[in-house]
């Protein structure tokens, strides 16, 4: 109970005193930013198959770059990319439904990425542990730019094209009538989504990535009824997610991006109760 007997020691030093864990702090709350926005019209556009396994299509070509000596991000952004246009030829030349497509590609590129890494190629690469679960406690001053930039991007991005992205996801063809071309709309979203990802997965990892992605803006829609609602709170209750997980991490020496992601995903559970109860109650009260 020292986080309520010594509120200083708890919750205020370890971030005054530790740079790492500012870092830490930093870099989270950047990855926050991104995750919450575009997490937000993955949610509303129904996309978190899609988001997760793009999450883990990105590792056949980490794990090249790794094998061929360049710049892991290159190649996670490359695999991205021809997953994103594989799932559209599949879309566009079978009857398949869309998660049907997705869980194939799904499969395909990790199997793809653990072949590469048990091969003769990627024996010098040692496990997947580093891109699955981040180095979020190890970060530099450099990742922190680089999430700096991608929350820029992220934040212009989502503002400027709010008013497609919105027609987009709620009337496609009314999207169309007004001249808003919903079809590059989408597919800015998902690059943008792409970025995100490709992004955070040096610091989140690819697994956690996820919890990110999603948690919050799922958390924000249970009482959040306009999308600009659901991303500021969306952003807050992952702020919320960072700051308290950061420090169970370091209290309790748990790994720090899995605690993070932990936290997120109980805070929606917890919302989700509250939300059910008060309705129940409601209930209660007019019969």
């Amino acid at each position: 109970m020292e986080f309520l007997t010594n509120p200083i020691a708890w919750w205020i030093e370890p971030f005054t005193e530790n740079v790492f864990m500012q870092n830490l702090l930093w870099v989270s709350l950047l990855t926050v930013i991104s995750t919450s926005l575009v997490g937000t019209w993955v949610v509303v556009n129904g996309l978190s198959f899609f988001s997760d396994a793009l999450a883990h299509g990105v590792l056949p070509g980490i794990v090249l770059a790794v094998i061929f000596g360049f710049n892991p991000s290159l190649g996670a952004m490359l695999a991205a990319i021809v997953m994103v246009a594989g799932m559209s030829v599949v879309r566009n030349n079978s009857s398949l439904p869309n998660d049907t497509s997705i869980g194939l590609l799904f499969v395909g590129f990790l199997a793809l990425a653990v072949v590469l890494i048990s091969s003769p190629m990627g024996s010098n690469i040692g496990d997947l542990n580093r891109f699955l679960f981040g180095s979020i406690s190890g970060v530099s001053s450099a990742d922190i730019w680089q999430q700096a930039i991608v929350a820029v991007i992220t934040v212009l991005s989502v503002t400027l094209l709010y008013r497609a992205f919105a027609a987009a996801a709620f009337d496609e063809v009314q999207a169309a009538l007004l001249g808003l071309r919903p079809k590059i709309a989408n597919a800015i979203l998902l690059f943008l989504l792409a970025v995100v990802i490709v992004s955070s997965f040096e610091t989140v990892g690819n697994l956690l990535v996820f919890a990110f992605l999603i948690a919050p803006p799922a958390t924000a829609s249970i009482f959040a009824k306009t999308v600009p609602m659901i991303m500021v709170f969306a952003v807050g209750f992952g702020v919320f997610a960072v700051i308290v997980g950061s420090l169970v991490s370091y209290h309790y020496d748990t790994a720090p991006s899995a605690t993070v992601a932990l936290v997120a995903v109980v805070m929606f559970m917890l919302v989700l109760t509250v939300d059910s109860l008060g309705k129940t109650s409601s209930k209660v009260r007019l019969s």
